[in-house]
């Protein structure tokens, strides 16, 4: 049996434009929505969840595109915008009789909710993002040999055809590379968990790459309509991030702040998989950010 997160039941919940989302729900109280990451599923929250779960509802959804959620073809460009996934999210959380929630994001889970803030102000309470920077802040920032970090950023943001033909091929080895590199303790996603990641991944080469891909077309369009409309995060926000070295480090919480008027930013020594490396760190950042 594949593992999950102790205490929480899985239900298949509506998110939006008819997609379908695997939802792990667990806990009582008011309810905090986690999104997971690349190249994981929403079991990369089970020290997190069950830890808020004892005074929160927590709400553990696969995003549109990865492990037991729908995967629709992208058949405009759009399919995968953070605007669609985020519409996923909130309706998914209506749907279970939330109308407002803090959200909690992880790699891609974080940009999908950066945007759901930003087009739902009035739905999302508090927002705490993991270790990116915002999709735009990204791009602005790759440059020179500090971008061979983010090589798959450019593969995947290739037209349709050859990037999902490349990872098609070897799949294991390819999502396994970022676990492998990206992991500073490489103890924190054990084997079970390792294989669950890996499986999910194979079954949905063509939405990941749909979901980077839109990374660097329709959600570029979305940020800079935002950023040029002077609109930012009206919530109080959280900022966790590993330290990613003085070249994409420097100006980190500086970029942050021209997204967020309410910020807090702190780096931590530990590798990208924050709330499996440092569950701890994690807890008490959610914790405290829900008090403000």
């Amino acid at each position: 049996m594949p593992p999950t997160i102790p205490g929480f039941s899985r239900q298949r919940i509506a998110g939006a434009d008819g997609v379908v989302l695997d939802v792990a729900v667990g806990g009582s109280g008011t309810p905090v929505v986690l999104l997971h990451g690349f190249p994981q599923t929403h079991l990369m929250w089970r020290y997190v969840a069950v830890d808020l779960a004892a005074d929160h509802t927590v709400v553990c959804p696969d995003l549109r595109g990865y492990g037991g959620s729908d995967k629709p073809a992208d058949t405009d460009g759009q399919t995968y915008s953070k605007r669609a996934m985020a519409a996923d999210v909130v309706a998914a959380a209506r749907a279970l009789g939330h109308e407002r929630f803090a959200l909690v994001g992880h790699d891609r889970g974080a940009l999908v909710a950066i945007r759901a803030g930003l087009d739902h102000p009035d739905v999302v309470t508090h927002l705490a993002s993991l270790d990116v920077l915002p999709n735009l802040d990204t791009w602005d920032v790759l440059r020179g040999l500090s971008a061979t970090v983010a090589w798959h950023l450019y593969l995947m943001a290739q037209p349709p055809g050859l990037p999902e033909q490349l990872i098609a091929g070897a799949p294991d080895a390819f999502f396994g590379s970022f676990l492998d590199a990206w992991a500073r303790d490489p103890g924190a996603i054990p084997p079970d968990v390792r294989a669950a990641y890996l499986a999910a991944c194979r079954d949905a080469v063509p939405s990941i790459v749909a979901d980077y891909r839109a990374s660097a077309t329709i959600d570029v369009e979305h940020d800079r309509a935002t950023r040029e409309a002077g609109e930012q995060l009206r919530m109080p926000v959280s900022v966790l991030q590993q330290d990613w070295g003085p070249e994409l480090s420097a100006g980190a919480a500086a970029a942050w702040q021209g997204w967020a008027t309410d910020l807090e930013h702190r780096t931590v020594s530990t590798g990208h998989f924050l709330a499996e490396e440092a569950p701890d760190e994690v807890i008490s950042t959610v914790r405290a950010m829900l008090t403000r």
